[in-house]
This record gives C-alpha cells, structure tokens and sequence, in this order.
C-alpha cells in the first residue's frame, strides 16, 4: 500500500528570521542613541581597525541591491512573471547582512575618529543615512520571506526595493560628497541636465591670458597645492580636527589646536610643522597613505608665508630668489619666472607674441580643456599645460588633440591622468619643452627615449610611475637636467646613484629624506 505524502505544513511560518530580524533593526535603529556624540576618548583601537573596513564592505550592498533592482524590473516588465523562489533569497540575505555590516563599519569610523566628525553636518546626515538603508534593507528581506513562504503578491516587497534603492542614493551621494566634494557627480554634468538641476552652467568662460609674474601666488600656486594635498580631509564636507583649509580665511583661523598659518613665520605655521613631521610620526600630514607633499611644494609655501601670506598679491610683487624659481617651474604649469618678470618689469619688446591663427587654436582647445592651457606671457608664443583639473578624464586621445601646439610648449602637467607612452611618444615635436611631469601616469621606460631627444628638457618628474633602471640610466645623456623626481619608482639606490655620478648637477628627489 503506498505510504500518504504528508501535506505541507503551512503553519511552518518565518518567525525565527522575523524575530532576528527585528532585533537587528532595533540594535541599528539604538546604536546612535545610546552612544551619543563622537569623542573618540577611551575608545580601543579595535573600533578604528574595524572602522576603516567601511570604504571596502559598502561597496557590496550597492552592488547586490542593484543587481536585485534589475532583476525585478525584469521581472515586472517581461513577457511572463514568475512566483517568487526560495533560492531568490539567498541575494536579499546577501545585501540585507552586508548593509548592516556596511552601516555597522561606519559608525565605528564615524566614533573612532571623533572630533573629526562631531557638529559635521554632512557626516551625521551620511550616518542616518545609512543606518536608514540598512533599517530597510533588512526589512525588505524579511518581506520577502514573507512573500515566498505565502506565495504572495510581491508587490509589499517591490514597493520597499524601490524605497531601499532610493534611499542607498541619497546616503550614497552624501558618502561621495565627503570624500570628493559635494559636485562630484555633476562636475562634468551635460548642460541641459544641470540646467534641470538648477545647477550653475558647467562651461567656464576663458579667463584672460596670466602671464607667470601676474599669477596671484596664493590664487594660482598656493591654493592648487593645498587643493592636491589637503582639501580632500581639510573641507566643508570633512573638516579634519575642525581645520577647514578650502579658502584663505579658514585657512589663518584654523581647527582645534589652533590658527593654520601665521602670516610672516613659517616656521611657527601648524601646516608646515605637520608637513615637516617625520613620516613615520602620526601627526604627519598628508597622512599615511595619501601622496605626500613635495619638497619644492614646501619650500614656496614657506617662502609665501615668510614673506607675509598676502592672498591677493602677485608673483610681481614678491622677491623671487633662484631657488623659488626653480622650484616654481618644478611644481606648477607654469615655465621658469625670470628675475625681471619676478620685478614687475615689463618683458623686452623684441619677443615675438602668438600669432592670430594659434590664439584662434588656443581658444578652440581651451575650450575643451578649461583652464589647462595658457601662454607663457602675453608677448610670447611659448604656452604651459596642465591636466590637474583633467586628471582621470585626460587619456591619449585627449592628448592627441594638442599635437598641432606642442612646438609651443615649454611646461607640461599630465600628473595622474590616464596618458601612456603613446603621449609621450608625440613630444618628439616638443623641443622647447623644458619641464614635464608625469607623476601617477602609466608611462614606462620607453618613454625615456622620447625625452632623451627634447634638447630643452630641464625637469623630469616620474614619481609613483613604472620607471626602473634600465631606464633611468639612459638619462646620463641628458647633461642639461636639472631635476628628476623618481620617489615611489621601482628605480634602486645602486641606480641613482650611478646616475648621480654621471649628471652631479642634476637633483634627484627620491623621498628618501622626507
């Protein structure tokens, strides 16, 4: 006689993952309220380690919750809808757990740092943000057990999906806001969508050409160096030890152990003795991990600030000593300044200005390229480049569209932009380039042998590039180099110091002493 089939039991119902999952919303609903305000006092450097994981483990939820989103949407939108199935749940469980962990991570980071982060408004707003996420995320799988094990409609889940996404958005956004600035994702905006955003126009008019003496020094060197260095820990968004450093007022106010800068003493200034620190020190700054600053970008700020930190004089107005000049043409896109220029006086009427027709191609260019080209001075056709602004929106082929100036350039910036040897390749018609810096860029050793035939090349800067020995040694036959920055190369002691031997007038920066 054949044995009866059970019927299933319908009153099996999902109340233990119902039960736990309650109780994980309510511990991440309390968790800000009994912990309070961030101090960061007593706390063990275990709540910073597991802190820190929170830039890794956020990424997963993002990823599966849109993954979910797509696959309902084919669902609802395809020729044929089918029930939900228990092995559906596998992926909610996957992003409910790693949005709890993701928000878990975050509050530890947002407590292990505490001052950092306290009356930060953007900050708090993130935090809720995410914990809201995670509230809902958890939700939404619990629906959607529901879901599965009545056979319901799914429509409850659908409905908290959409919610949760949205919500991901936002506390997303502002996650992106602190660490890149609050226009990261509409900076390069097309017009008519930030015009439906209420956004300022994106195009930036051409500002008249700057010669190196009238460039403002805070303006225009200053303020760009912190902008690389500082500003990303240092802003409205993510004001590290309460010390803003985005504008010259907040600049000289300062943070929590006081003002920033004290006009006339480098010496005494906090941001110097932070950046003169030992590497190794924990109150050096950058801190570890971010790009450190370099010696020549040191030396003009404390030449800037001994000489009173005025932010609305120009270059013109400062005595420029030689080794400030060198160092400017090392760091910024700008070619070296001469004594007279650093005077004020008006450069020699026999030079030749840009012609017509290449002010009418400069436009064009800088145009698509704002604020990246520029001529050397308004009575010479010489012209500097610089991607800082570009970066990783710059590749070869955005490189290829200065071939027709490049004869004109006498400084080159390409610092981390997408450029390959493929771009160096085209400075072969670049003979009176005498600066270029190609920091953070994928170029290798074949590149060398494109500089080795500019006549003109003074300063070379192949910092955190793939450059080795074999290389670098080829540089022996450039006798006119001045400087070379090969610091986070694969490029050995033994190497350098064999170059070294052969150009003992050239500066070789390895980082070494920094």
């Amino acid at each position: 006689m054949p044995q009866d089939i059970p019927a299933p039991r319908t009153e099996n119902r999902p109340w233990v993952i119902t039960f736990f999952g309650i109780l994980a919303m309510a511990g991440l609903i309390s968790m800000p309220l009994l912990a309070g305000a961030p101090t960061a006092a007593d706390l063990p450097d275990l709540v910073r380690f597991i802190g820190h994981f929170h830039p890794l483990v956020l990424h997963l939820p993002i990823g599966v919750f849109a993954l979910i989103l797509l696959q309902e949407l084919g669902a609802i939108f395809g020729s044929r809808s089918r029930p939900p199935a228990a092995g559906s749940l596998f992926p909610m469980f996957i992003g409910a757990a790693s949005a709890a962990a993701a928000a878990i991570a975050g509050f530890l980071l947002y407590h292990g740092h505490g001052a950092d982060y306290a009356g930060n408004a953007l900050a708090e707003r993130h935090l809720w943000g995410g914990l809201a996420f995670a509230v809902a995320a958890v939700l939404t799988f619990v629906v959607k057990v529901w879901t599965v094990s009545l056979a319901a409609n799914p429509a409850w889940f659908r409905l908290l999906l959409f919610g949760s996404v949205g919500v991901m958005g936002f506390a997303s956004h502002d996650g992106a806001s602190m660490t890149h600035g609050s226009d990261y994702l509409t900076q390069y905006a097309p017009e008519p969508l930030r015009k439906a955003l209420g956004l300022d126009p994106g195009k930036i008019e051409n500002a008249p050409v700057k010669s190196s003496a009238e460039q403002v020094v805070y303006a225009d060197i200053v303020a760009p160096i912190l902008e690389r260095r500082c500003v990303q820990c240092h802003k409205e968004e993510k004001a590290k030890g309460k010390f803003r450093m985005d504008t010259y007022e907040l600049l000289v106010k300062g943070g929590k152990e006081g003002p920033g800068i004290e006009p006339g003493n480098a010496a005494k200034s906090n941001i110097i003795v932070r950046m003169e620190l030992p590497e190794d020190d924990d109150d050096h700054m950058p801190p570890e991990g971010k790009p450190d600053i370099e010696d020549a970008e040191v030396l003009v700020i404390k030449w800037w600030l001994d000489g009173g930190a005025d932010p609305k004089k120009a270059l013109s107005e400062f005595e420029v000593p030689d080794k400030i000049t060198d160092a400017l043409a090392s760091i910024t896109s700008m070619a070296p300044i001469s004594s007279a220029a650093a005077g004020g006086h008006a450069a020699p009427a026999t030079l030749e200005g840009p012609s017509e027709s290449l002010k009418s191609e400069v436009a064009a260019l800088s145009a698509q390229f704002p604020g990246a080209l520029s001529f050397e001075s308004q009575q010479s056709a010489a012209m500097t480049f610089t991607a800082v602004s570009l970066r990783g929106k710059f590749d070869d082929a955005s490189f290829g569209k200065l071939a027709s100036i490049l004869p004109h350039l006498v400084t080159l910036d390409l610092s981390a932009t997408l450029i390959t040897d493929q771009s160096v390749g085209l400075l072969k018609s670049a003979a009176k380039l005498r600066m270029v810096r190609l920091s953070e860029t994928g170029v290798t050793d074949s590149a060398i042998d494109t500089l080795l035939k500019l006549p003109a090349l003074e300063s070379v800067n192949f910092y955190g590039t793939k450059i080795t020995d074999s290389g670098i040694l080829k540089l022996a036959a450039m006798p006119k180099l001045k400087r070379l920055y090969l610091w986070q190369t694969a490029v050995t002691p033994a190497a350098i110091k064999a170059l070294q031997e052969k150009l003992p007038e050239c500066e070789i920066v390895t980082g070494a002493d920094a």
